[in-house]
């Protein structure tokens, strides 16, 4: 459930998209000169400490990555050219490091669950996957601009979202919380953030959850901690995911506020210096991101996802990272821009 955009950054968005609409037909741009790029610093200073190795913040990370698996003879749907960055390419936006959806290999590349989607929803079309690395509060402007043809960056689906972009729901999780190895914050319960320091990742839905903004508007978990006569949360927020979990990690922060599927991931890996808190929120849907101008490519991955779905190759993709327990139905995959209730 990553993965919140602010009100400023949305609005902006949906301006430039409706300023497009009407050139649908034409062959898309080069990215702007402005376009964020992938290795912007932290929204604040990273923690000291080295970062354990599987953790390694990629500010190096290539902007591109050859695709998992090479294109079929025939395609699910046809795409036309006008719909994508780049002729016989699928480019996909995704913000690396965010293990087990997206990360780095120990070669550079970049791998996790959704980008073996992408690289066979590609496939599926006829195409190659192209991985562009971009930074989780631009996202939704790379797709605008037109940077990528999709977003697949553990993205859920909210209502301020889709007036932005049309979304095809492709996975679901919750939300955890992981403390230090032993638990010396004693974090239990949600009144034991009270007078905490949390490092999240910026532009994210648990950053909203924390501070009542967004879909938690008046119902945040620091406003709680004020209404019992406590004190309130510090936020910590990074650019990057690594960041994050670095600031715990060098006792920065008392916890790690992720999705679940990132926060377990990172226990998985570091058992002795990790540990989920029991403290599990909301499970929310994920989408596949697509420019509302492009109905031809959002239909064509949608087919493609659906089939992945139903011949097993999507739930073989999930158990490959141990998240088969967050995969959704084809009968939701259907479901355009569908918020799950």
């Amino acid at each position: 459930m990553r993965r919140s955009i602010g009100a400023a950054t949305l609005l902006a968005v949906v301006t430039l998209v409706g300023a497009c609409s009407t050139a649908a037909t034409q062959a898309p741009t080069q990215a702007p000169a402005t376009a964020a790029p992938a290795t912007a610093a932290p929204a604040s200073a990273a923690p000291a400490s080295a970062a354990p190795a599987s953790m390694t913040p990629t500010s190096a990370a290539p902007a591109t990555a050859a695709p998992a698996s090479a294109a079929p003879a025939a395609s699910i749907a046809a795409v036309p050219t006008s719909e994508l960055v780049a002729p016989t390419k699928l480019t996909v936006c995704s913000d690396i490091p965010y293990a087990p959806q997206e990360f780095l290999d120990a070669n550079g590349n970049p791998t996790g669950a959704d980008i073996d989607i992408g690289a066979e929803i590609a496939k599926r079309l006829g195409l190659t996957e192209v991985v562009n690395n971009t930074v989780f509060d631009t996202i939704i402007e790379a797709i605008a601009s037109p940077k990528c043809d999709i977003i697949l960056s553990a993205m859920n689906i909210t209502a301020p979202r889709v007036k932005a972009v049309d979304f095809i729901p492709y996975f679901q999780a919750g939300q955890s919380f992981v403390v230090s190895k032993g638990n010396p914050a004693n974090i239990t319960k949600t009144s034991d953030l009270c007078g905490k320091t949390v490092a999240v990742e910026a532009g994210t839905t648990e950053v909203d959850y924390l501070n009542g903004a967004g879909a938690y508007q008046g119902h945040g978990l620091s406003a709680s901690c004020q209404a019992q006569g406590l004190k309130p949360i510090t936020v910590s927020t990074f650019a990057k995911d690594s960041d994050a979990i670095l600031a715990l990690q060098s006792g920065h922060a008392d916890a790690y506020f992720g999705d679940s599927p990132v926060a377990g991931y990172y226990v998985a890996q570091h058992p002795d210096q990790f540990q989920l808190s029991g403290l599990t929120v909301g499970v929310a849907l994920e989408g596949i991101g697509v420019a509302k101008t492009n109905t031809q490519l959002r239909d064509a991955v949608q087919q493609a996802l659906i089939s992945m779905i139903n011949d097993g190759t999507y739930l073989n993709i999930l158990n490959k990272y141990g998240v088969a327990s967050d995969a959704i139905t084809a009968a939701v995959a259907a479901k355009i821009n569908y918020l799950g209730h």
